[in-house]
């Protein structure tokens, strides 16, 4: 197949929709198929402004200096050229492909729900409703889709106003997360750290966005702190602090065990995983929930909300508490009968760990990438079947 896949530009810096591009691409490669990946750079977004102002410079890249090489390179491709969306927010491109076969990747509507008043915690400007209503009149021209989870298709059906194709295909985990001795997953972490973590610790791998949590998880451990005859620190992994939640790790009497771990490569995450005695994930809402999948598949247990996808992904293997609540009366009682179930988990003895361990394992092994690329490869055919048939005598001529 010749494919194209639209991708974000990498001066957003939307980690995870960039690595899951990577994936796709050189997987595909890998299988034979001619493979381009068409993104925006920054031509203005470069200049020496500030922030507010190159947010804007990056529209300009997008939206008016994008599709111009787009129209121009598109008249090199044959027509049966399959074009690609990695995620359903370039819906603005959709209407560039034209008559042209289309798949579109959705990995969450967060933005778009948001954009509707559908999400409370998360408002949106009069600005950022415009541009979500701009991307979602983008995607619905497109008929075939590819959703992450279950939640998202459901997300995805309720925006869709005619009938379209859609089916489900789970993120595949890359091949270095993967089991490891606790033992000495802990004494090489505590090597590049510099301290001791011999004793265990509590994990989270995660971003500041909202629905990430991370002020629930410093509530939670704080909360298990207060009770537990533990103490072992929290590694926070991933962006740096925003001011909020500096503010909140700074205030907690267990401070000196909030660490911050910024820009590590994968391996070093693994190492995290592998030596954690508690995976803590209580997002308010996902997609997909990649790190659930990736602690399980280093053999870490794993501690999440009670949630769709988290569910989904988690299964069997995974331990549930409920939804972080808007009220704030309510949240410190969340984090007290969170804590309690945490304490139970920290406090497992090794053969119920082990059982645990070894139920999650078997529970990633839905998530491979080779089962992940086998459907996608699928689903792009069918697609270009589906094209065949509609505009066969339009090819002809």
């Amino acid at each position: 197949m010749e494919i194209v896949l639209f991708a974000h530009p990498e001066f957003l810096g939307l980690h995870s929709l960039q690595r899951f591009t990577h994936m796709l691409a050189d997987g595909l490669r890998l299988r034979g198929h001619h493979v381009e990946v068409w993104k925006p750079v920054p031509w203005t977004y470069r200049l020496k402004l500030p922030f507010g102002l190159r947010k804007w410079l990056g529209y300009i890249d997008q939206y008016i200096l994008f599709p111009v090489k787009v129209q121009r390179d598109m008249r090199r491709l044959p027509a049966t050229a399959l074009l690609v969306f990695t995620d359903h927010a370039l819906g603005p491109w959709v209407r560039l492909a034209g008559k042209r076969p289309v798949v579109v990747h959705c990995h969450d509507f967060l933005a778009q729900q948001s954009a509707l008043g559908l999400i409370r915690e998360n408002r949106t400007s009069f600005t950022g409703k415009i541009y979500q209503a701009y991307i979602r009149n983008g995607y619905k021209k497109a008929g075939h889709f590819i959703c992450v989870s279950e939640k998202t298709r459901a997300d995805l059906m309720a925006f869709m106003e005619r009938p379209c194709r859609s089916e489900v295909v789970y993120n595949g985990l890359p091949d270095v997360f993967s089991p490891g001795d606790a033992f000495s997953a802990k004494a090489l972490l505590g090597q590049f750290l510099d301290m001791d973590l011999s004793a265990g610790y509590l994990l989270h791998v995660g971003g500041n966005q909202w629905y990430k949590n991370r002020k629930g998880v410093i509530m939670l451990y704080d909360a298990w702190r207060s009770v537990s005859r533990y103490t072992v620190p929290l590694l926070m992994v991933g962006d740096a602090p925003d001011p909020g939640l500096k503010r909140l790790a700074t205030d907690s009497p267990y401070k000196k065990d909030i660490l911050w771990l910024s820009g590590l490569d994968d391996y070093t995450v693994r190492l995290a995983y592998c030596g954690a005695s508690v995976f803590l994930f209580p997002s308010i809402a996902e997609g997909f929930g990649w790190p659930v999948a990736e602690a399980m598949a280093c053999g870490t247990l794993v501690l999440t909300t009670a949630a769709q996808p988290m569910i989904e992904v988690a299964g069997d293997a995974g331990f549930f508490m409920e939804s972080y609540p808007q009220s704030s009366m309510e949240q410190g009682y969340w984090a007290k009968k969170g804590a309690r179930l945490l304490e139970k988990l920290v406090d497992m003895k090794p053969e119920e760990r082990r059982q645990y361990i070894k139920r999650g394992l078997l529970n990633v092994q839905r998530f491979g990438c080779g089962e992940m690329l086998n459907k996608i490869e699928r689903f792009y055919k069918s697609t270009l079947d589906d094209y065949y048939a509609t505009y066969s005598a339009d090819i002809k001529s």
